[in-house]
């Protein structure tokens, strides 16, 4: 065997896959130009596989062969090259046994050695999480990564609130390749295609549309009947239950790492995994589980987040994410002895100090939880008004009040999203935002001394509305000394879902009746430097990200535009009304 042809890869594309019901889905095959049998590593995603995951920024095909692994990307169900019918939320109940079958198939391959990997980001890390459910044997080791755990958690719903931005961008994006199956008549494709780019190019004015159960660029298009009937269901977690992975992870035996980015759509679902499976995973090997978190976004994982740029360390490819990942594999599909057992569980990236540390809990057991209150006279609306965040009890203090009007939203800037290019992700300064007298701003005094924060985060925020529903929104953010203001982590809480997570069923509000709302602002990571200040902004819309809440207290979808209703809200912060933000201050001594 020559140098050469160790080196050489052999490719079969489009090779078929037979399911149990008739379908077939297509896959390509990269492997070793050698005699010899390979463990193989599987993708299975709904992207393309002739454009494998080269555009989720970090997996390298050739490297993994040249490492001694057969590559198999394949389309899942409907998509692309493979048979059968798309649909987010319906085709997802197949995903379960595509992927177990599709497994069995490629460990009984000519030159496989019956050792099964998978990987991938996102939607194909759920086609791992979906075969892990049914046991294949040939199965030893997956990376799931930017991966959802619930998905009323930031896939779907987050707090009570539609994710209209992701939803609609992401849906009518990938209804571009279902067109050809829907418009055989090529005059009508080219119409209907014409169609969707102009809806798809226009959709940061389409996305205003209104009612959502009739969402109008949905409707044109015929885009995912099962979204639309999702709407109408709101939030049946029956309806979704093959896409959660809630209640599951006993089930769970095989070892996974979960890679998570402090600017992900996806951020708590990826750590919830990771800690359900150290805890809950179904074996041994599936509880040494393990998880990396980068200051990345869902689609781009370089040292470069919004408006701020982390340093050369941040960058995946600094720090071999690739590398990681196939010695987890390595140690897993080969016996390779990497120590996995032995190591911190947990490598992060700390933003603001800008370095990588380990760690072997989360929450970290040395977190100091430590409440900053909000203060004011009153007047804490804008960045220019006298809002106050400190370690300071409140006395008899005066509420703040803002009006919401759903007709004039706080606009989504940056942040943990996956939304049309004209709201780009990641870290922005929030000082235009922070100007409208919608927004109350609380803010700390110069920081004598570096403060670390890392962990999850909570607003405890007492207040009332002269509305039946409404939204709050808090967020994080770190103000340097040149004032500008960057957002880290935020979240929402729709009112009539005030007391879900204790198991209440959604209610309304009564007007002007003062109710605490706990905000989840899930995690982070970030050193609030000496010199620099730390903010919260309190206000009641993140548009489009999250749909407007139109204060009336209809059903889900209803409301049409002349429907919104204008509310006043009230955030109060005295003894008995201790309005705050729970932080995870971490010693740093």
């Amino acid at each position: 065997m020559t140098n050469l042809q160790q080196k050489q890869i052999i490719t079969e594309l489009n090779v078929p896959v037979e399911m149990r019901d008739g379908t077939v889905l297509r896959a390509n095959i990269y492997r070793p130009h050698q005699e010899g049998k390979w463990p193989v590593l599987l993708t299975r995603l709904p992207y393309g596989k002739d454009a494998p995951p080269i555009h989720f920024g970090y997996y390298d095909i050739v490297r993994a062969v040249q490492q001694g692994y057969i590559v198999i990307v394949q389309d899942t169900r409907g998509r692309s090259a493979s048979e059968g019918e798309w649909d987010p939320i319906l085709t997802g109940r197949y995903e379960a046994s595509d992927s177990d079958e599709t497994i069995n198939w490629a460990s009984k391959l000519p030159f496989s050695n019956g050792e099964v990997g998978m990987f991938g980001s996102s939607y194909f890390a759920f086609t791992q999480w979906a075969g892990m459910l049914h046991h294949p044997n040939a199965l030893k080791a997956v990376a799931p990564s930017f991966s959802w755990s619930d998905p009323f958690n930031g896939m779907l719903y987050r707090g009570g609130a539609f994710e209209l931005g992701f939803l609609s961008y992401w849906q009518l994006g990938m209804h571009l390749d279902t067109l050809p199956r829907l418009y055989p008549d090529q005059q009508e494709l080219a119409a209907a295609t014409k169609q969707l780019i102009s809806d798809i190019d226009q959709l940061k004015s389409e996305i205003h549309s209104l009612p959502l159960k009739n969402f109008a660029p949905f409707i044109r298009n015929k885009v995912a009947p099962s979204i639309l009937e999702h709407i109408n269901r709101e939030m049946d977690q029956e309806y979704v239950n093959h896409l959660s992975l809630k209640g599951k992870y006993n089930k769970f035996t095989i070892p996974t790492l979960n890679i998570a980015g402090w600017y992900d759509i996806f951020l708590q679902g990826t750590i919830e995994n990771f800690l359900q499976m150290r805890d809950k995973g179904g074996s041994l090997e599936a509880r040494q589980s393990q998880l990396v978190i980068g200051p990345w976004q869902h689609l781009d994982h370089s040292q470069q987040a919004g408006e701020l740029n982390f340093g050369i360390a941040a960058d995946s490819a600094s720090i071999d994410l690739v590398g990681l990942e196939l010695q987890w594999f390595d140690h897993f599909l080969k016996g390779i002895d990497s120590d996995i057992a032995g190591k911190a569980p947990i490598k992060l990236f700390v933003m603001g100090e800008n370095i990588w540390r380990e760690e072997y809990e989360w929450p970290l057991n040395r977190t100091h939880y430590t409440e900053y209150y909000l203060h004011s006279r009153g007047h804490a609306n804008t960045l220019r008004g006298d809002g106050i965040l400190s370690t300071v009890y409140p006395e008899n203090e005066t509420p703040d009040h803002f009006t919401y009007d759903p007709l004039k939203p706080v606009t989504t800037k940056g942040g943990a999203i996956m939304m049309p290019n004209d709201f780009n992700g990641g870290a922005y300064d929030q000082r235009e935002i922070e100007l409208r007298e919608d927004v109350l701003v609380y803010t700390t005094s110069l920081l004598e001394e570096d403060v670390e924060v890392t962990g999850p985060i909570k607003v405890k925020l007492w207040a009332a509305s002269s509305a039946l529903d409404t939204d709050f929104v808090a967020r994080l953010v770190d103000v340097h000394p040149d004032d500008s203001a960057m957002n880290l982590t935020d979240g929402i809480i729709r009112a009539r879902f005030r007391n879900t997570a204790t198991g209440e069923k959604p209610s309304l509000i009564e007007p002007e009746k003062v109710y605490l709302y706990e905000i989840d602002l899930w995690s982070t990571s970030n050193l609030f430097r000496k010199g620099h200040r730390i903010r919260l902004d309190i206000t009641s819309s993140s548009f489009p990200r999250w749909d407007r809440n139109p204060n009336t207290g209809l059903d889900f979808g209803e409301d049409q535009e002349q429907d919104a209703v204008v509310a006043r809200q009230s955030i109060l912060h005295d003894q008995k009304h201790p309005s705050s933000i729970v932080l995870p201050v971490i010693p740093r001594s």
